[in-house]
């Protein structure tokens, strides 16, 4: 009898060797003849463990992991096509995931679903959480306010979930479980309700089923930014999961967390916050987008995203300083004729700030008392991404003709002064990063862009922010300036740097940059 013989290929055992032969004929051999024994001796095959290949890439893992089939639609190609020819454009949003990518996938395999919806911000923001549409949509994941309420962001003066990144995530990821949940448990009808509302796609399906006609999302009548939005995403999936093939080249990603969310438990100034983490106030601001203002709103939330190297030592010296020294406070005597709102705006705060750190019910306060007044620990023109100055930056962006600046009144609207200054209303919006909706407070000042060209060219002072930046330990200009997206022979030309451009810890350097474009 064969003994036998295991042997392992691919990582299988595959079992070889006669069946039981039991039931064939056999040859009698005589009583008298030695029975003759065949011994086999069989060497041990060792089975090697096959060792699970490490994906380092975060690219890589959401490749592996993509399901939805793509279909030879016309849309598809054409969108297909856009990105093979734009390279450059995912090689910038490749950038902008960075920290925030693994943070989102993460969260997609723990919810078991589709890896494909990590790439509904590159569709929606192109991964900008400061990105703000036409149609009054913020961040990341472009929520309007309505449904970021519904979906529990908060927002206020103070800060906008629909930009803070992990909380905006979450909500986002809720509401495509919900859609999937409503329309039938169909991803494609999902995303395109994510886009236009569950109740387009459903009434567009019952529509179809009525008259006969097939009920697939290609086959649906939505409005024609929808009809696009699907094939988009579809497209910009086969594109990352064949990279190779289109010659598409992704910044890597490390398959790792890159962030950490940090509860600091009170209002913090950001620029404290910042020194305290080592980092440049504008570098604390770019990973925590949602704040508007120089501090974490009063009443919360107070969590802090960080980069993960320096969560630690934050901590550290988070539990060393006093809550009270967490904000500057400024003791402000009431003048006859003061309200809370005047001070308010005189101190670039707001109302409820106030009242909450004096105990104030109402809305009455008496001449001749005291109030204390958060205020910020640094010139307000240092934070450089909060709201207002993201603000002034649009309205002071040259644009190469005429600007007037429009001081609201009463009964003004968008429309009207639009049509009266012979604009678009939405680019009048768009000019003081506003949406079309958006409600006008009377004295707010509005620029307008009108008339030919004046100028072909841009001056220095009207596009780009002067920035004081101090050298640290292991900076070198082709790190700062990758940082701040200038070249290294702009640093050099602007500091009257010496050619063996050498510099040291402590030294300041003179930078101009946009920085709504300074990398975190």
């Amino acid at each position: 009898m064969r003994v036998p013989i295991l042997f392992v290929a691919g990582g299988f055992a595959l079992l070889t060797g006669c069946q039981n032969l039991g039931n064939q004929p056999t040859t009698k051999t005589p009583e008298t003849a030695p029975q003759v024994v065949e011994e086999v001796v069989v060497a041990p095959v060792i089975a090697e463990e096959i060792q699970p290949v490490e994906i380092t890439d975060i690219w890589q893992r959401i490749r592996l992991n993509m399901q939805m089939d793509v279909p030879d639609e016309k849309l598809v190609r054409q969108y297909r096509d856009w990105y093979i020819k734009h390279p450059q454009h995912l090689e910038r949003v490749s950038e902008r995931a960075t920290p925030f990518m693994f943070l989102i996938v993460e969260e997609l395999e723990k919810r078991n679903l589709p890896i494909e919806l990590a790439l509904l911000p590159i569709v929606e923001s192109a991964f900008d959480p400061f990105a703000y549409s036409h149609g009054a949509a913020s961040g990341l994941w472009q929520f309007t306010s309505p449904m970021a309420r519904h979906f529990g962001l908060q927002m206020n003066w103070w800060y906008d979930g629909r930009r803070d990144v992990p909380a905006a995530t979450i909500a986002a990821l809720d509401m495509l479980e919900y859609l999937y949940g409503k329309t039938g448990q169909n991803w494609l009808y999902a995303i395109a309700a994510y886009n236009t509302g569950e109740g387009r796609v459903i009434n567009a399906a019952k529509r179809n089923k009525s008259k006969g006609i097939a009920t697939d999302f290609w086959h649906l009548n939505l409005p024609r930014e929808t009809e696009r939005y699907v094939p988009q995403l579809l497209a910009l999936a086969d594109v990352i999961k064949h990279a190779d093939k289109y010659g598409i080249t992704l910044t890597p990603i490390s398959n790792k967390a890159k962030i950490e969310v940090v509860e600091v438990g009170s209002q913090i100034d950001l620029a404290l916050a910042a020194e305290l983490a080592n980092m440049t106030t504008s570098e604390l601001h770019q990973l925590n987008p949602g704040f508007n203002r120089w501090a974490t709103a009063p009443e919360g939330p107070h969590s802090l995203v960080l980069p993960i190297d320096k969560a630690a030592a934050f901590k550290v010296a988070l539990n060393n300083t006093k809550t009270s020294d967490r904000l500057n406070w400024e003791r402000y005597k009431i003048k006859s004729g003061d309200s809370l709102g005047v001070i308010a705006k005189r101190y670039r705060t707001s109302v409820s700030a106030i009242k909450s750190v004096n105990n104030i019910k109402g809305n009455t306060i008496v001449a001749g008392k005291y109030l204390l007044i958060p205020v910020a620990a640094k010139n307000l023109d240092e934070y450089l991404l909060s709201a207002e100055q993201r603000k002034s930056r649009k309205q002071d962006k040259s644009r190469g003709q005429q600007k007037l600046t429009y001081k609201v009144k009463s009964g003004d609207s968008l429309w009207k002064i639009a049509k009266q200054h012979k604009v678009k209303t939405s680019q009048l919006a768009s000019w003081n990063s506003m949406a079309p909706k958006d409600p006008l407070q009377i004295g707010q000042k509005l620029v307008i862009w009108t008339g030919k060209s004046t100028t072909t060219k841009q001056s220095l002072t009207e596009v780009l922010r002067t920035v004081n930046y101090k050298v640290r330990n292991g900076d070198s200009l082709a790190r700062i300036a990758n940082k701040f997206n200038v070249t290294v022979s702009d640093l050099v030309r602007w500091n009257a740097l010496e050619k063996s451009k050498y510099i040291q810890p402590g030294q300041t350097l003179k930078l101009y940059v946009d920085m709504t474009k300074v990398r975190a």
